[in-house]
């Protein structure tokens, strides 16, 4: 299914105005997921979920670069069902992608306004996301949704050999692995504090978005 028509002008005018609740504690992660990451040039991403007590492979996320070392696509192969294919799309802005599956269905598209913005927008057709990084001098992302807040948060360990993927709030899976292969890409770049956080800022509550 091609996406039909500008997918992500209105995405800012979806998150502005957007109202912002009262600081509150964050509930226990509805899944939690982890990635080991092995290679430098085109890394592999193996993600796991922890089951019972024991961890069990979901698939394999890889990464492929251009002779320049640019990364311009991605792909995931689960264990079971169907491949997902990141592509960069026409431009120079790092973080424009597009998600597809196998059968060329179009499910989100990802746009970075300019590289001075620590943010990225992500637009499904429907819902759309905001990716920011993380409170205090952390590692790490947040997706968040414009009325229900923080859905999920990619932790990543010190040594960036891998990551812990908390999930929230319902969100597909594909989409959630689309917002990690992009902070993924930017990850040293969320470390410094953010000015993105106009309440709560770095004591672990979760505003709403709010225009950056």
């Amino acid at each position: 299914m091609e996406p039909h028509g500008p997918l992500l002008p209105g995405l800012s005018r979806a998150f502005a105005g957007v109202p912002r609740p009262p600081p509150q504690a964050m509930s226990a992660p509805a899944a939690t997921y982890h990635t080991r990451v092995r290679g430098l040039w085109s890394p592999r991403h193996t993600l796991l979920q922890t089951v019972d007590g024991e961890e069990r492979p979901l698939g394999v996320l890889t990464v492929r670069r251009n002779r320049w070392g640019m990364v311009v696509a991605g792909q995931y192969r689960p264990e079971r069902g169907e491949v997902l294919e990141f592509r960069r799309d026409p431009g120079l802005l790092r973080a424009q992608f597009s998600v597809w599956t196998e059968g060329r269905e179009w499910l989100g598209s990802s746009l970075r306004w300019n590289v001075g913005r620590r943010q990225i927008d992500v637009w499904t057709g429907g819902k759309p996301y905001r990716i920011v990084p993380r409170s205090g001098f952390r590692r790490g992302w947040r997706v968040m949704a414009t009325k229900t807040g923080q859905v999920a948060a990619i932790r990543a360990g010190w040594l960036g050999r891998g990551c812990t993927i908390e999930l929230f709030r319902k969100m597909d899976l594909e989409l959630l692995l689309f917002c990690y292969f992009l902070g993924s890409l930017t990850l040293v770049e969320s470390m410094p504090p953010t000015s993105l956080d106009l309440v709560g800022r770095g004591d672990g509550h979760s505003p709403a978005p709010s225009r950056a």
